[in-house]
């Protein structure tokens, strides 16, 4: 008879339990601010690249473009994104922040550092660097896309419905 181990040794079980308590609270923290962790990413993104189209966005992000059209439209519904015509392009849309979100982003960010530092309470200034490169290394040879939301999409390249 197979004896095994308890899943709370198991690396896989403990990163799946930390993830979905730290996406919980994440929400939770987002929640008042009428965003959604997925939705905070694209602002995110949107902000460090303002004025590329949805199609560059998607590729960027690794999103199908159905996917990115449904969150720049309820982005664009809450009144945080605009789409404006390309200049270099008349048949695209380049995606840019409204005042609204650039008011918005500030508290945003605090909620994504105050969730940061949640997270990392109980470890030394150390630990923390070493934990963060480990992650980044398990990561990167799962073919993780770097800084995109898992509720955004697979990582085979098949749209989630956004939250």
């Amino acid at each position: 008879m197979i004896d095994p181990p308890a899943l709370g040794s198991r690396v896989a079980f403990l990163l799946s339990q930390l993830g979905f308590q730290s996406a919980q609270s994440f929400t939770t923290r987002l929640a008042p601010l009428g965003l959604t962790p997925n939705r905070f990413g694209l602002l995110t993104h949107v902000a460090r690249a303002e004025g590329q189209t949805q199609q560059q966005l998607a590729e960027l992000l690794g999103l199908h473009r159905n996917t990115m059209v449904t969150l720049v439209d309820d982005l664009e519904s809450q009144g945080l994104v605009e789409r404006r015509r390309h200049p270099e392009d008349r048949r695209a849309y380049a995606i840019h922040l409204t005042p609204a979100a650039r008011d918005l982003l500030p508290a945003a960010t605090e909620a994504a550092e105050a969730q940061e530092a949640s997270v990392l309470a109980g470890l030394t200034e150390q630990e923390q660097d070493q934990l963060r490169t480990l992650l980044l290394k398990m990561a990167t040879q799962q073919g993780v896309t770097s800084g995109v939301h898992p509720g955004l999409t697979t990582h085979r390249g098949h749209s989630a419905k956004p939250e």
